[in-house]
């Protein structure tokens, strides 16, 4: 009896971060378009939210891998229907493979601190910043082999600061859904 109670938690747990991998890449979709150099506004980072706030750390982590992979792979899961490699290696890739810094972080934070939500949300906000740091490094390393170097400033000023606002009330969005749905998911 208790292997089948292990074996039915391994399959509630592999849905959800199924339905999660979808939700994210569901997100990466409804995007706003702008002209280069800028980064499209989309709603990956609530969707990278909701699925750490709403998982926890270990589920949350998984889910973000494999919605990296099926990137990876091809399956059109970035914003604008994107897929593939390129897209990983192009200028908003490094902000993509940030999302996976960010779960880290997450999961390191609440096993270490705790999973009050206290923890959580200052998980969440010091991996947005540690998205953010290595999407603009990885920015401007890709603009400088282009040869089109760019400031610091001016990278933050494309990739980072008009992103924070938004990104804090995807962060508050993400937070009351993860409470009203985290008791069902668990």
């Amino acid at each position: 009896m208790p292997e089948q109670a292990v074996s039915r938690m391994r399959t509630k747990d592999l849905t959800l971060i199924a339905l999660f991998t979808v939700l994210t890449a569901a997100c990466a979709w409804i995007s706003v378009p702008v002209p280069a150099p800028l980064i499209q506004f989309t709603m990956q980072t609530f969707a990278i939210f909701a699925v750490l706030l709403t998982l926890g750390g270990k589920r949350g982590t998984y889910a973000v891998t494999a919605y990296l992979l099926l990137g990876a792979v091809g399956a059109p899961v970035f914003s604008g229907f994107r897929g593939g490699l390129s897209v990983l290696l192009g200028a908003t890739g490094g902000y993509i493979l940030g999302f996976f810094f960010q779960a880290l972080l997450y999961w390191l934070m609440t096993v270490k601190l705790g999973e009050t939500l206290k923890v959580k949300i200052t998980a969440s906000v010091l991996g947005l910043f540690l998205c953010y740091a290595f999407g603009t490094a990885w920015y401007l390393v890709l603009y400088a082999q282009m040869g089109k170097p760019m400031g610091v400033l001016t990278a933050l000023g494309y990739c980072v600061f008009p992103f924070i606002l938004p990104d804090l009330i995807k962060l508050a969005l993400a937070a009351v859904l993860a409470q009203r749905v985290g008791k069902y998911v668990q």
